[in-house]
């Protein structure tokens, strides 16, 4: 597998993770802070809430920013900039500020780090061939996985050296990821580029619709684990075992995508959503919940390569860093309505949700022309 002797993929993905690392070390840092600071484990949930809006008001806006100075110019400039805001958010708690100024200082680091996955993903582009993408993505995901486990994880690890250790952590972290941002790309054939090309967002709805499905149904499994056990009167302890399956099945289902090097029809891995959906939420005992479970998890890792590989197909070259951030936020806000669901609907109807999203974006691709779907192959 030529990926692997790929010396700048590895170096993106080191960027990538580093980058995404404070995001997954961010609600159990903030919520650390503001415990030992203020006596309020509550202000960090509120923190984490204003930050992901941040994110998700400040993406489209600062992809679009990448697009135009160049996304490996503008990573390097930008990620200092998130890393400067947790630095003073960091030193602001360990002053006592008061509640609202840290509520106000944790949004200029969140719209700027909206936007920055984005410029990663666009990277991609040029750091692999088209063959090895799909590879790539699927590479990605695992890797993923361990920095989302991780996460939390160096913050206890951190958290006894002292509460603001986490998120100085944080902004250390940023900096890392912008000495690893690639500068080399691979060259490309000339093409005709036209100024200011609107992004096809017609043909790129079923895939922003796949992302959102994904989001919609690991959010509603993820923070309905606790229901979803007590249902089958099984401790809280077991919640891990359900998490441990997930993590295990996305990992694998990764791995023989990226085996495959192909991008597959995503209907596919829509069809076992519906299906991991349905049983999870029918509660079949034990074996319906994990079966449920790894059938999902077996297939979130290749929905969202092919998914993200469709889309740079269909993206303007210019406007790549702009089309992925809102790729991000639409996966994003179905994690968001996901979460919000377990909130106010019976636990039975929320897999159900994941499910009829699921069945709405294959709709989608099956009265889409052939050449919406037309991926078969990247390597045929």
């Amino acid at each position: 597998m030529t990926l692997l002797r790929n010396s700048g993929y590895w170096r993106w993905s080191a960027g990538v993770q580093l980058n995404r690392l404070p995001a997954t070390m961010a609600p159990l840092a903030f919520t650390v802070l503001t415990t030992a600071t203020t006596g309020s484990y509550r202000l960090g949930g509120i923190m984490m809430a204003v930050f992901v809006a941040a994110e998700m008001v400040g993406a489209v806006p600062t992809g679009r920013l990448l697009d135009r100075v160049g996304p490996a110019r503008g990573l390097v400039v930008l990620l200092p900039l998130v890393a400067a805001g947790l630095f003073v958010l960091a030193a602001a708690a360990s002053a006592g500020a008061a509640e609202l100024v840290l509520l106000a200082l944790v949004i200029p680091p969140g719209l700027v780090a909206g936007g920055l996955n984005g410029g990663f993903r666009t990277l991609l582009a040029g750091t692999v061939s088209e063959e090895e993408l799909p590879r790539a993505v699927s590479v990605d995901a695992m890797i993923l996985e361990g920095v989302i486990v991780g996460g939390p994880l160096l913050v206890a690890l951190l958290a006894t050296s002292g509460p603001a250790a986490p998120v100085l952590a944080m902004a250390v972290v940023a900096l890392l990821a912008a000495l690893l941002v690639p500068r080399r790309t691979i060259a490309r054939a000339p093409q005709r580029t036209v100024e200011h090309q609107p992004i096809p967002v017609a043909a790129c709805v079923p895939w922003l619709m796949g992302l959102f499905t994904v989001g919609l149904l690991l959010s509603t499994i993820e923070v309905g684990l606790l229901p979803l056990v007590q249902r089958l009167g099984a401790p809280e302890s077991a919640t891990a075992v359900v998490i441990v399956v997930l993590c295990a099945a996305s990992i694998a289902g990764s791995a023989l995508y990226a085996a495959r090097g192909k991008v597959g029809d995503p209907r596919l891995f829509l069809a076992g959503f519906v299906l991991g959906g349905i049983v999870v939420s029918a509660g079949f005992g034990w074996a319906g919940l994990l079966g449920g479970v790894a059938l999902i998890g077996l297939c979130t890792g290749p929905l969202m390569a092919v998914s993200s590989v469709n889309l740079q197909k269909l993206l303007p070259e210019r406007r790549r860093s702009e089309g992925f951030s809102l790729a991000f936020t639409v996966q994003a806000s179905g994690f968001g309505l996901g979460s919000l669901a377990i909130g106010v609907l019976p636990m039975w109807l929320c897999p159900l949700l994941g499910a009829l999203a699921a069945v709405i974006s294959c709709v989608m691709l099956v009265v889409r022309p052939r050449r919406a779907i037309g991926t078969p192959s990247v390597t045929s």
